[in-house]
């Protein structure tokens, strides 16, 4: 699927999120643990920001001036109004020329929505983003091997890919990153994440 229609689709579920019930706690023990590598405390970039602001509010906490991007329109637009004092771009990161540099940034359960061909190039991107000792935290599917498949399960037809464990982390290190942390937190689904520190 094309990001659009990936952030077309999220405009149609963000309930999903406004909920009362939603687990606002989820991701944010995974997060702390990669905050605790930062040695630098200035910009934050939360890819695939979406609207709950949990992450956002993580980073305030600590002391870094986060900003937020998302595909859909709908996301930014609920989170510009949760956090007015915060930068929101609506923009697909496969597209989007990153201008700034941050010593944070996270992509949670985000980028495993774009192309199986674009993995790559937003990850050299995203890095090519941090800083120098600058941290990344993502999420992906932990499979052997490189995937790509789409379903219906939260509503709208949605793309997911991912390149893998090993390519993931072989990408990391011939980026000039470090692997801090890799962990299945949900385990036995195959959901994964991997802290990297840009050397």
């Amino acid at each position: 699927m094309d990001p659009n229609d990936i952030g077309t689709a999220y405009d149609q579920i963000t309930h999903l999120w406004e909920r009362s019930t939603f687990d606002r706690q989820n991701g944010m023990e995974q997060h702390r643990r990669a905050l605790a590598f930062a040695k630098n405390k200035g910009s934050a970039l939360d890819v695939g920001c979406g609207c709950t602001g949990r992450f956002i509010d993580l980073l305030k906490s600590e002391g870094f001036i986060p900003e937020g991007v998302d595909v859909s329109q709908k996301m930014v637009s609920l989170a510009r109004k949760r956090h007015p004092e915060v930068i929101f771009h609506h923009q697909d990161i496969c597209e989007w020329e990153i201008s700034a540099k941050y010593d944070f940034i996270t992509a949670w359960d985000s980028i495993w929505h774009i192309p199986l061909s674009q993995q790559t190039k937003v990850m050299e991107k995203l890095v090519s983003s941090l800083n120098q000792g600058g941290i990344l935290i993502f999420s992906f599917g932990g499979t052997n091997q490189a995937d790509e498949h789409s379903n219906n399960a939260m509503g709208p037809e949605i793309s997911y890919s991912t390149l893998g464990v090993n390519d993931f982390v072989n990408l990391c290190i011939g980026l000039g990153c470090i692997p801090r942390h890799l962990e299945y937190e949900q385990f036995p689904e195959l959901h994964a994440y991997l802290i990297v520190e840009k050397t």
